[in-house]
């Protein structure tokens, strides 16, 4: 079925909602301060966000694609799998659905916001942050990780191995190869593997009034918002050179 432009316009706001309510949902309740989560594993965060990605994709993956991802959007019209008028508007409406979800897990989590002292957690909840404070570390994290996202949901989405594509069974997939993701490679950053993840709740950290908050650490901001795009379009032009699109 043939979706209408502003059915996966919505689509893609909820997707990207749910899934930042769902992965820094698990970040705060591992982060702050008086959670039952509290001081719990970074096997919550990895679970958290693989679902967080998963469940969108069951969701709306035949509505709009499920690209809930303006590094992804930006490498599927790069390769002329998109059309850069649609892509620029799905990168709109996940911002905002970004935001919206962010803005969900703060009205949720405020008083334990409140009770958490250390600035450093509470932004981890928001955006991600490199552990050294090095750029360069940040930059080459998030580049491979986030080109083995790319190359992997194409792989999957395609199934270029059997040739016959599953969707359901893709997404699944794609939930555990996120959740793998933040298991094996997000401890230097996070990570972010998606601008909009990234970059909306920081503009809502650095704009909204919490206690103990700190920096926003614009420093290093522009990190987990070149680095996807750049491993997108590398990944989309590699995966199309290799098994076509």
């Amino acid at each position: 079925m043939e979706y209408s432009l502003a059915t996966q316009l919505i689509a893609e706001f909820i997707g990207t909602a749910f899934m930042v309510l769902l992965g820094n949902g698990s970040v705060a309740n591992v982060e702050l301060e008086g959670t039952k989560g509290h001081h719990g594993s970074w096997l919550i965060i990895a679970i958290g966000y693989g679902m967080g990605v998963m469940i969108p994709a069951l969701m709306i993956g035949s509505v709009s694609g499920n690209y809930i991802n303006p590094a992804f959007v930006i490498g599927m019209a790069s390769v002329g799998s998109l059309a850069w008028g649609k892509a620029l508007l799905f990168i709109v409406v996940e911002f905002l659905g970004a935001m919206a979800g962010q803005l969900v897990v703060v009205a949720m989590h405020k008083p334990y916001y409140d009770k958490t002292t250390n600035p450093t957690a509470i932004l981890g909840t928001f955006s991600t942050i490199e552990n050294t404070g090095s750029k360069l570390n940040g930059f080459v994290s998030e580049f491979f990780g986030s080109f083995v996202l790319f190359f992997g949901a194409l792989a999957l989405t395609h199934n270029a191995f059997n040739g016959k594509a599953d969707l359901e069974v893709a997404h699944i997939g794609l939930g555990f190869l996120v959740m793998a993701l933040v298991a094996s490679m997000g401890g230097p950053t996070g990570p972010a593997l998606n601008p909009a993840r990234d970059l909306g709740p920081r503009i809502l950290h650095a704009i909204l009034p919490l206690k103990n908050k700190g920096d926003s650490q614009w420093d290093y901001a522009l990190i987990p918002v070149i680095a996807p795009i750049l491993a997108a379009v590398c990944a989309a032009f590699l995966f199309r050179g290799i098994f076509g699109l």
